[in-house]
């Protein structure tokens, strides 16, 4: 594999696997060799999009393909553990999209399987491999803003949804906490870890899912995270971690920026901007190259998107969960 491209696999066709299937293309190490979908039409459709050689109508097929190195599961997330498995038992690696789960049982099913059968297994988590986010944890690391005091981040979309989207159905894992709370909730974790207290509210719909989340998490240290995820209000999507000697805010599109400004103490604010040469903003392209690096030496995990961090993640957004009432088909009473 160090000699040559990385072959991919796509599982599902919708917009997400488009936009990742785009970066890919445009990688010169990389290739995808086979599409699936639960529909033969869709998958070719999407393989003659993309010069994709391979197209098939079933996720098995995709699974038992020896010629793919790694494959990308992009459905919605109720469907990450049946097809990651799928593919994981059969000798695949995987890259799942987020949110990895339903919950952290799903997952640590998903970890558990990787390791029987020796495969790399990652989470989406794109924030996590931008060079600007890692610039920010490398400074807040390093001291630049002192302790980290409280964290405070949002993602939420105008809507409305009808009742037969995804995002209301619980049935495809709907709501906004799963969908885009994941990314305020990793952001925290990114910077303090997993929280030693959970607290929550939100506005269900009729079918059950939240329509919108506000979370309180909190940690020993004295540290606190104030979260708010909607799919009934537009929001700023921002972010701001407060320490005791500065600032780091963070402007519309947190998750992926094209530049943060630090406030420290008795100094000017600065600002540091994405370099150019990294791509768009929204260039999925910076996880489909860890991945690779991960593969190429052998890794089965990356250093960047731990499989604890990702387990730790789904056990805090179960806790949000139980605290608010949803529950998934399946998940019990």
């Amino acid at each position: 594999m160090a000699e040559r491209s990385v072959r991919w696999g796509i599982l599902a066709t919708g917009g997400i696997a488009s936009a990742f299937a785009a970066d890919l293309v445009d990688l010169p190490d990389a290739e995808i060799v086979a599409v699936a979908s639960r529909r033969q039409d869709s998958a070719e459709a999407f393989a003659e999009r993309f010069g994709v050689r391979r197209a098939y109508g079933d996720w098995e097929s995709l699974a038992a393909d020896a010629d793919v190195d790694v494959v990308y599961v992009a459905t919605p997330h109720a469907a990450h553990r049946a097809a990651a498995g799928l593919c994981l038992t059969a000798g695949r690696n995987v890259l799942c999209e987020k949110a990895f789960t339903l919950n952290s049982a799903e997952a640590l099913e998903l970890v558990a399987l990787a390791k029987e059968h020796d495969r790399f297994l990652m989470e989406a988590m794109w924030m996590y491999c931008s060079p600007l986010i890692r610039r920010l944890t490398a400074l807040v690391s390093d001291g630049a803003i002192g302790e980290v005091r409280t964290i405070q981040a949002d993602f939420g979309l105008e809507g409305p949804f009808p009742p037969a989207h995804r995002l209301r159905d619980p049935a495809q894992g709907g709501g906004a906490l799963l969908d885009l709370g994941v990314y305020p909730v990793s952001f925290a974790h990114l910077l303090l870890g997993e929280p030693d207290g959970v607290t929550a509210r939100s506005v269900l719909s009729e079918e059950g899912v939240d329509l919108q989340t506000a979370a309180l998490l909190s940690w020993d240290s004295g540290a606190l995270a104030t979260l708010h995820c909607s799919i009934v209000g537009g929001t700023g999507v921002t972010a701001s971690v407060t320490g005791s000697r500065g600032r780091i805010d963070l402007p519309s599109g947190f998750f992926n920026p094209d530049r943060f400004v630090l406030h420290r103490d008795g100094r000017d604010p600065e600002e540091f901007t994405a370099d150019p040469a990294d791509g768009p903003r929204t260039s999925l392209r910076h996880e489909a190259r860890e991945v690779m690096r991960a593969l190429r030496a052998g890794e089965k995990e990356s250093p960047l998107v731990p499989l604890a961090g990702t387990l730790a993640v789904m056990r805090t957004m179960d806790s949000v969960r139980e605290s608010v009432g949803v529950r998934y088909p399946g998940e019990g009473a």
